[in-house]
């Protein structure tokens, strides 16, 4: 069975301006995953399979962040616009009482959905990811500037195919362990192959600002729903002081940490994660 096999069926939902292609495995209360910047939802194949084995419906979409193959030109790609997408994909579903798991970008794009879009929204999981000022870290943050020039995401896409380099650095350190080149290709290939995704790409990328994660933390203080903060003590980008600040600013957070791992925690420690996702899915159960 192939990797993208094991997250379910494929099915396509269009939410008007975009097209979201998705994987759905199990029933019960849904679980919505959210990957980050150049990764798709391949990402959560080693999670997603036990938490719908577990007794729930894992929704697992390809978001448009550069490794998707739906175009989607005419969508609003700026964080908050990717943050409304993902409320307009539970709404168009009509899923309630849903469970956010979110990673890297995803985890941005997952604190604006929470500061602006929490209604149909039960529990949150936050893996490591750009918070406050570090939306992007300090290795990424040239990005946005790149995008803004001719050529500059095609130059990021071509970088990105010396594999021994992305091998060698774990694709910039946020993988502490080896990615499969099938993966590998998975998240990377959309975007050299087909213009229209670049197109998308550098869309987003021109709106990463930190003004978006600061502004959706001063929201946070409003979402009192559960949130679990799954960090990676190890993570080279997202530092554990990133997951005490926002569980200061969150009424009901925990952090609890991922050992071992760098930023792709659903890479490094898939067990573990996976037994977290559950924890809080059975410990704040809704009736």
């Amino acid at each position: 069975m192939l990797d993208s096999d094991v997250l379910g069926t494929v099915q396509e939902v269009d939410l008007g301006t975009a097209r979201i292609r998705y994987r759905e495995r199990g029933s019960g209360r849904p679980v919505v995953f959210v990957h980050g910047l150049l990764t798709n939802g391949r990402l959560w194949r080693k999670v997603a399979p036990t938490v719908a084995d577990a007794g729930y419906r894992c929704l697992v979409p390809d978001w448009p962040l550069g490794s998707h193959e739906i175009p989607v030109p005419d969508a609003d790609l700026t964080p908050p616009g990717v943050a409304r997408m993902i409320a307009n994909f539970l709404a168009a579903l009509e899923l309630t009482d849903v469970t956010i798991v979110a990673n890297d970008t995803g985890g941005a794009i997952t604190q604006i959905l929470m500061a602006n879009h929490p209604e149909r929204i039960a529990r949150v999981v936050l893996t490591s990811s750009d918070s406050f000022t570090r939306f992007f870290p300090p290795v990424f943050a040239a990005l946005p500037r790149l995008a803004r020039i001719p050529g500059g995401v095609e130059l990021v896409v071509q970088a990105l195919r010396a594999r021994r380099l992305v091998h060698a650095t774990g694709l910039m350190w946020v993988a502490k362990r080896p990615i499969p080149d099938d993966v590998l290709d998975a998240f990377l290939l959309p975007s050299r192959r087909d213009p229209a995704i670049r197109r998308d790409l550098r869309r987003f990328l021109v709106g990463v600002d930190k003004r978006h994660t600061l502004a959706a933390a001063e929201g946070l203080s409003a979402f009192t729903q559960p949130v679990l903060l799954a960090w990676s003590t190890e993570d080279k980008h997202f530092p554990m002081s990133l997951a005490t600040r926002l569980a200061r600013i969150l009424p009901h957070a925990e952090v609890r940490p991922i050992d071992d791992s760098y930023t792709f925690a659903p890479e490094d420690q898939p067990e573990q994660l996976s037994e977290m996702v559950v924890d809080i899915l059975r410990g704040h159960a809704t009736t």
